[in-house]
């Protein structure tokens, strides 16, 4: 077992602070998030967490040789270069499935979205729409395992670990853009008959009534 300390960092976003923890023999992000490096720390699996974090300043990270790449991908990220987070190593432990939903995810383009049902397809199990989601759920790469661009059927939103504000302005950055579900159309009033008046069979003359058209029913509010 690897008993060196992992290093971990924050930068500064639009959205937040982003926090995350590297591991210095490879350099792969084990954990990331818009919260505090602490928060970040504390939801890492137990087996890395027993090696120890250092918490270094930004400007010790970007010097830091297993931490300098990934500030830079955060940073060219910030300043508009969306794509910069995709070749960066990223891993956390789960299941087959949730492995497969999670590569599904990186393959989704900044700009772009998915819904959880496409997401299930993707990962091979079309049927397993809820596990896409607890997968969606269970990410702790945000954004480098870009779950923020999972939606739901229809275009809404659904949930985010860290605020539908940072869904929205992730999204935002990224010039996604975001359906919504459409209110089902009313019904088209249907015109009421022309009603004709029949004149009075009587022996003096007839006297012609006007031809009535019913006025147009107005439709309800929805």
């Amino acid at each position: 077992m690897n008993t060196t300390p992992l290093t971990a960092t924050a930068v500064p976003t639009p959205a937040g602070p982003l926090a995350f923890v590297v591991s210095p023999e490879d350099a792969v992000v084990r954990g990331a998030g818009f919260e505090s490096v602490d928060r970040t720390v504390d939801r890492l699996p137990a087996e890395l967490r027993a090696r120890g974090v250092r918490t270094l300043s930004l400007a010790q990270a970007t010097a830091d040789p297993a931490m300098a790449d990934v500030v830079e991908a955060v940073q060219r990220y910030v300043a508009g270069d969306v794509h910069a987070l995709d070749t960066i190593a990223a891993e956390q432990p789960g299941g087959p499935f949730f492995q497969a939903v999670w590569t599904a995810m990186r393959a989704i383009p900044a700009g772009q979205t998915a819904s959880y049902a496409e997401l299930a397809a993707s990962a091979g199990r079309p049927a397993a729409v809820r596990a896409a989601g607890s997968a969606c759920a269970r990410n702790r790469l945000a954004p480098f395992v870009p779950c923020h661009r999972v939606l739901r059927t229809g275009g809404g939103l659904g949930g985010y670990l860290y605020g539908l504000g940072t869904k929205r302005a992730l999204l935002a950055h990224e010039g996604a853009v975001v359906g919504h579900e459409s209110p089902a159309a009313a019904p088209a009033p249907t015109p009421a008959p022309v009603v004709s008046a029949t004149p009075a069979a009587v022996t003096t003359p007839a006297v012609s009534t006007p031809v009535l058209s019913a006025a147009p029913v107005a439709s309800g509010s929805r």
